[in-house]
């Protein structure tokens, strides 16, 4: 799928120094992608923990 959504947001120092110790450590080779999956991951296990079931 074609990505043509910009979205960026701002990192404090310590988010920003955890983040590239983290991507230093396990050797992420791809930084966008890594973020990007990390918040869609969050996001999609929220959404299905929200959802309604069949006992709710």
């Amino acid at each position: 799928m074609k990505r043509s959504h910009r979205i960026s947001f701002m990192l404090n120092d310590k988010e920003v120094d955890a983040l590239e110790r983290y991507i230093k450590k396990y050797k992420i080779k791809c930084k966008s992608k890594f973020v990007r999956e990390a918040l869609m991951i969050t996001v999609i296990r929220k959404l299905e923990e929200d959802s309604p079931t069949l006992f709710d």
